[in-house]
């Protein structure tokens, strides 16, 4: 049997072996497919790791640029675009799986399942978490990215997508891009707002949690909720 060129292996190795058995270069190498004259695809995947080194590794290309992973020599636009997109989909993923496993009663599940993905934000967003019988959340949906201003946030747009989702409760979750999670009069009153439309129609709120830097604050366990 002829000796398989490096961008090979990786494919022989998951036929044999399965896709587990892999490096992460080797995985990566499989999804951009080819290199460039004088860099095979395995060699391209390695100087994309280390590229994303800088950003604590693997969970680093996420955050690596388009045009980062485009100053490496051999990666261009559609490479790149593939990089993010399989990237971001991991996330998705990763997310997903985790969704089931969020405690609802529990803020600080919440928080940590909310925490990387808000945490750095420079911007305000404000997530709606949309819960069935059993605590699991059923579906998530940003309501608003911004400067926030309330008199935006209307709780019938909040209520339109829990009803179209069938939850039976709901929870908010929005981050302070100072890093302080403290919760403003207008958080306090929003949140209030939005409970006392779910009480009529029959959805409860939950918990609005507010996230800061590596920090958060539950207006269900300050006692901010009446």
């Amino acid at each position: 049997m002829k000796e398989l060129r490096p961008e090979e292996q990786p494919y022989e190795k998951c036929l044999q072996k399965g896709a587990e058995y892999l490096t992460d270069t080797e995985l990566l190498s499989v999804i951009i497919r080819t290199g460039v004259p004088g860099v095979s695809a395995y060699e391209l995947a390695g100087k994309i790791l280390r590229k994303a080194d800088s950003y604590q590794g693997l969970r680093g290309i996420r955050h690596l640029t388009l045009d980062e992973l485009q100053s490496i020599r051999g990666v261009g636009r559609v490479k790149a675009i593939q990089v993010k997109c399989i990237a971001e989909l991991s996330r998705r993923i990763a997310k997903s799986t985790a969704a089931c496993q969020v405690r609802l009663s529990t803020p600080s599940s919440v928080a940590e399942y909310f925490m990387e993905d808000m945490r750095h934000e420079e911007q305000e967003q404000l997530v709606l978490l949309m819960v069935n019988t059993k605590n699991c959340i059923l579906k998530e949906k940003m309501i608003f990215k911004g400067t926030v201003n309330y008199s935006c946030v209307s709780p019938r747009e909040i209520f339109i997508e829990a009803v179209r989702a069938r939850a039976v409760h709901i929870v908010l979750v929005h981050n302070h891009p100072s890093g302080d999670p403290t919760p403003s009069e207008e958080d306090i009153l929003m949140t209030r707002q939005v409970q006392e439309a779910g009480e009529l129609i029959g959805i409860t709120l939950l918990d609005h949690i507010i996230i800061g830097d590596n920090c958060y604050v539950s207006l269900k366990e300050k006692k901010l909720l009446p």
